[in-house]
């Protein structure tokens, strides 16, 4: 399957301003990029780029004064296979969890593990561990929160959400993670593209979406419990701790923002555009003055 991914977006700044980007496919995704025309950006320079410590890929940008534009277009190559499901999938001693795996058992600035510990305990202590505790998670997650774009805040925990009953997809992500960590589960947050593939459109515009992902039998399975079933085409850009490790724009100064636009379409065309993939990735992973 090929889908057609991409985002237009424009933010005015004050005056010169540097600015951390976090909008590209994550590296392990990036050999499945057909074509691009690579990040583009207009009315500032960028500088560098690099991995952080959650293995995402970053750029390093100056921006403005005035009105900053980025925009990239891929072709991505897909399997369009839905979500994996293993309903026998077991949970994991904390003793026996790798050493990279254990950060996201620990409480973060949106999931607060010590406020939510009783009610995770006391609602899914007696539920079948693994598999079938992760999704009772989901399930409650799902039928508790109401989803709503107009809900969207961006201070708003994983507590939060949970006592006002509302929220959009990172609040969803945000209150099935901590109570998978309550539980002794990791769950690490992820960020990307989810377009309406194999399911009604949405008549909503386009947005990134917020998933997670939890470790079970020696590996990461992917759990939504905004849509709460298998989704075909998920393209990640960032995983982290929550939300504050995987924003996708962080500026050193203020900022109004101008334009959203994002795109996530299966598609049959050759190519979107008229860049070679690989060029542009020896360009992207270069310093770029």
């Amino acid at each position: 399957m090929l889908i057609h991914i991409g985002f237009d977006i424009s933010i005015g700044c004050q005056q010169e301003t540097p600015i951390l980007l976090m909008l590209s496919v994550h590296p392990s995704r990036e050999q499945d990029v057909v074509s691009s025309t690579a990040l583009r950006i207009t009315s500032g320079t960028l500088c560098s780029n690099y991995i952080d410590g959650f293995g995402n890929r970053v750029h390093r940008v100056i921006g403005g004064p005035g009105e900053v534009l980025f925009y990239y277009d891929a072709l991505v190559n897909d399997s369009g296979q839905p979500d994996a499901v293993d309903f026998k999938a077991r949970e994991t001693p904390v003793s026996a969890l790798p050493d990279d795996v254990l950060v996201y058992l620990l409480g973060s600035r949106y999931c607060e593990t010590d406020r939510l510990s009783e009610i995770a305990w006391s609602l899914f202590g007696n539920v079948t561990p693994g598999w079938s505790r992760v999704q009772a998670i989901c399930d409650y997650v799902h039928n508790h929160l109401e989803f709503g774009y107009p809900f969207a805040r961006a201070t708003r925990t994983a507590f939060e959400g949970h006592e006002e009953r509302r929220g959009v997809c990172r609040d969803f992500a945000h209150l099935a993670i901590t109570l998978c960590r309550c539980l002794n589960i990791p769950a690490r947050y992820c960020t990307g593209y989810l377009g309406d593939i194999g399911v009604p459109k949405d008549p909503a515009p386009m947005d990134f979406s917020a998933w997670f992902e939890v470790w079970l039998d020696g590996k990461w399975y992917t759990f939504d419990a905004r849509h709460n079933h298998p989704r075909i085409g998920r393209i990640v850009m960032g995983y982290g701790r929550d939300a504050t490790d995987v924003a996708m724009i962080s500026t050193f100064g203020q900022h109004t923002l101008a334009k959203f636009q994002v795109w996530t379409d299966e598609t049959d065309k050759a190519s979107p555009t008229n860049a070679d993939a690989d060029a542009d990735l020896r360009k992207e992973n270069a310093l770029i003055k």
